[in-house]
């Protein structure tokens, strides 16, 4: 067989074979981001010996996410001894467990913030800035938001980057217990004008700061230890939303409320979501649990949530929810009268059954069935 007839038979071959389109799969970004309530001292949790007890059964999992948010609900003031309830304050040493067990980014403020007077915040913002200059070159660093230190500033917020990602995070509060010191934290009203006001603020900082998502934690003026959420906050929620906030982070009630995720109606995909309250990631409001009538109320303030997102995004697609999980959390009460967070799941109410604590299983089953119905919605739009 000649050249030019095996040249002739192979050419079409190499024109088919050079006009083929290889397609590359797209290279995905993710980020992993989890949510905690409210992290409080009163005098039980700050009685403690070892404050690293608090944190053992999930570290191993607030360690694992990127950014992992909780509520630092105290002042954080070293000249002033520990305090509770009615005027809190705790010492650096209590927060930074929190920070060793993996949480990484914190509100300051909330209806507490001002509890030691201005010397207090401005002591919180000190010790909050430390930690982050000591953190700008770790792997792991660590963001705080909420108070000022320039007065009658606009509102403020931090820049957190990782994994090619850029998130805006900006905590403000409604509540106040003493109305002093406004002008040195993020406070906004939840008046009609504070309303609309905070929305122009929103979309102002989202234009002038592109980013792939846009957190928001509010401290929220409403009633304690009430589930129900008002229809005219829900509405306001969705306008923030609607004017740049990806994820809406709220607490305050001390119990844990519903969730809510806004679809894409069009990709069929999650996008957004407002905590209404997870509750309390760790406090002494349940100081004395109602082993007899576990469905108590009150009890509500023992039991919490987690949610773990996690957001992907590419060069064609904007950032949405791939996956969540909620992960059900409770405040136990230690022999030692220690007051530790626990997984709310089968695996501990085994655990205390092996360990012949059945008043304390027989509670906690109770409660996990209550805490599990927490409700959950998705909105498409």
């Amino acid at each position: 067989m000649s050249k030019a007839f095996l040249s002739v038979l192979f050419f079409p071959f190499i024109i088919f074979s050079a006009c083929k389109t290889i397609n590359i799969p797209e290279e995905k970004q993710e980020i992993s981001l989890i949510f905690a309530g409210d992290l409080m001292a009163h005098k039980p949790n700050f009685n403690m010996k070892n404050y690293s007890l608090i944190w053992e059964d999930i570290s191993p999992l607030v360690s694992t996410y990127d950014f992992s948010f909780a509520n630092i609900e105290a002042p954080v003031y070293e000249d002033l001894p520990y305090s509770s309830f009615p005027n809190f304050n705790m010492h650096g040493e209590y927060p930074e467990h929190a920070i060793k067990a993996g949480f990484n980014v914190f509100s300051l403020v909330n209806n507490h913030t001002n509890d030691q007077g201005l010397e207090g915040m401005m002591a919180t913002l000190s010790w909050a800035e430390k930690i982050e200059e000591h953190s700008k070159n770790a792997e792991r660093k660590i963001y705080f938001s909420g108070i000022n230190s320039k007065k009658g500033s606009d509102i403020t917020f931090k820049i957190l980057e990782k994994n090619g990602w850029k998130i805006i995070f900006c905590a403000v509060t409604e509540i106040l217990n003493r109305p002093t010191f406004k002008d040195s934290m993020n406070f906004v009203s939840y008046s009609k004008k504070g309303r609309e006001n905070f929305i122009q603020s929103i979309k102002i900082i989202r234009e002038e700061n592109p980013a792939d998502l846009f957190i928001v934690s509010i401290h929220t003026d409403e009633p304690e230890y009430v589930a129900e959420i008002d229809v005219l906050r829900r509405k306001y929620y969705h306008q923030l939303l609607e004017n740049g906030i990806d994820i809406l982070w709220t607490n305050h009630p001390h119990i844990p409320r519903e969730k809510e995720f806004i679809g894409n109606g069009a990709t069929g995909r999650l996008e957004k979501v407002i905590i209404y309250g997870n509750g309390n990631l760790i406090s002494g409001q349940r100081w004395e649990p109602d082993f007899k009538n576990p469905e108590n109320p009150r009890d509500d303030t023992g039991d919490s949530y987690l949610l773990g997102l996690k957001y992907v995004k590419s060069d064609t697609e904007k950032p949405y929810i791939e996956e969540h999980k909620t992960f059900f959390i409770t405040t136990y009460i230690t022999p030692r009268w220690d007051f530790v967070i626990k997984n709310l799941d089968d695996e501990f109410i085994k655990r205390l059954n092996d360990t012949g604590n059945t008043t304390w299983s027989k509670y906690i089953q109770h409660r996990k069935s209550i805490t599990e119905k927490t409700k959950e919605t998705i909105t498409w739009q």
